[in-house]
C-alpha cells in the first residue's frame, strides 16, 4: 500500500435488482441461484468483509453471509441500486473500499476480485476497474470518499460510469482477462460458473 494509505474495511455491493428482462427472468434467480452463490462467494473470498446484496425484482433467499438491501426505486435503473447499496455500505464506519459487482458475470471469480482490490488500495485515488482485453468491466473498486458524488452522478442505467469517465486519469484499469471474460449474461445461455 502507498505510505500513510490503509485499507480498513471492504463491502462488497452485488448489484441484483434488474427483472432481467432480455434474460427471461431476474438474473438473481439465474441457474436456480448460482449465478448468486458465486457472485457473492468471488466477493467474499476476494477480500470483502460484507457483501450486500441489492434485491428488487426478485427478493429470493441469500447465501450464508450475504446481508439484503432493497432499492425501491429498482425499475428506474441500475443506478437506483448503486444509490442503495452506496447508501447502506457508508452505514457502517469502518467500510473504507466498496467492491461494486454485477449478478449476471458468472466468470468472474475471487481472483478477479482480489486483484482489483489490491490494486485499488494501493492507489492514492482509490478508484480501479477490472479490464477484459480493452474493455472496462466489473468489478469496480471505489473508495469510501468517492460514493456520495458517484451516486449523486449515476443516472439511469449508467450506474458510476459517468463519475468514472470524468475521472478517467485516475481509474487504475486492472487486466484480468487472463482470469475471466468478464462477459454479462443476457441470455440463457455460455459459461454459469467462474473457473477459481
Amino acid at each position: 500500500m502507498t505510505a500513510g494509505h490503509t485499507r480498513g474495511g471492504t463491502t462488497g455491493v452485488l448489484l441484483a435488482a434488474g427483472a432481467g428482462t432480455r434474460y427471461g427472468q431476474p438474473k438473481i434467480l439465474a441457474q436456480r441461484g448460482l449465478w448468486l452463490d458465486t457472485a457473492v462467494a468471488a466477493l467474499r473470498r476476494g477480500g470483502c468483509d460484507r457483501v450486500l446484496v441489492v434485491l428488487g425484482a426478485a427478493t429470493p433467499p441469500l447465501p450464508s453471509g450475504a446481508e439484503a438491501v432493497f432499492a425501491p426505486h429498482w425499475a428506474a435503473g441500475v443506478s437506483e441500486s448503486l444509490r442503495a447499496g452506496l447508501r447502506a455500505a457508508a452505514e457502517d464506519p469502518d467500510a473504507a473500499f466498496a467492491v461494486v459487482h454485477l449478478v449476471d458475470l458468472p466468470d468472474v471469480g475471487s481472483r478477479v476480485v482480489a486483484r482489483v482490490l489490491d490494486a485499488a488500495t494501493r492507489s492514492p485515488h482509490g478508484l480501479a476497474r477490472a479490464c477484459f482485453g480493452d474493455r472496462p468491466g466489473h468489478p469496480v473498486v471505489v473508495a469510501r470518499r468517492h460514493w456520495h458524488a458517484a451516486s449523486e452522478s449515476a443516472v439511469g442505467d449508467s450506474g458510476a460510469r459517468e463519475y468514472l469517465r470524468e475521472r478517467d486519469s485516475l481509474v487504475l484499469r486492472v487486466p484480468c482477462g487472463d482470469l475471466a471474460t468478464g462477459a454479462d449474461r443476457d441470455h440463457p445461455t455460455g459459461l454459469d460458473r467462474a473457473p477459481d
